[in-house]
């Protein structure tokens, strides 16, 4: 388990070349296998893995009296503290969100800031 993990945070560390697109379901062939890797190997703080929940979607993101935002669908969402992945580094150096849509309610599962480290 912990030379998986250690795999995972080695994989994530190395900086992607070129553009990556955050929605990764193998039908890109231009994504790095580091990216690749860095996606699968996500997981939330409670330990879910975060592509298993839903895609991961490249977002903007604004702080806000230290909680983060984001938009979804055009409307701003508070990302819960339970949901902020600040372990895995980030070679996109843009933000990712993972969440679903319950019932018209978004439920965000896993957010990685831009400069996760």
């Amino acid at each position: 388990m912990r030379l998986r993990a250690l795999l995972c945070l080695s994989g994530s560390r190395i900086l992607a070349v070129g553009t990556a697109r955050a929605v990764v379901r193998g039908q890109f062939g231009n994504i790095p296998d580091d990216v690749r890797a860095w996606f699968k190997c996500v997981r939330s703080p409670a330990g879910v893995p975060c592509r298993d929940i839903s895609d991961g979607h490249r977002t903007i993101y604004d702080v806000r009296v230290g909680v983060y935002w984001v938009p979804i669908d055009g409307v701003w969402w508070q990302v819960p503290e339970k949901a902020i992945v600040r372990s895995v580094g980030n070679p996109l150096g843009e933000a990712v969100v993972w969440y679903v849509n319950v019932r018209g309610n978004i439920d965000i599962r896993c957010f990685v800031p831009a400069d996760a480290s």
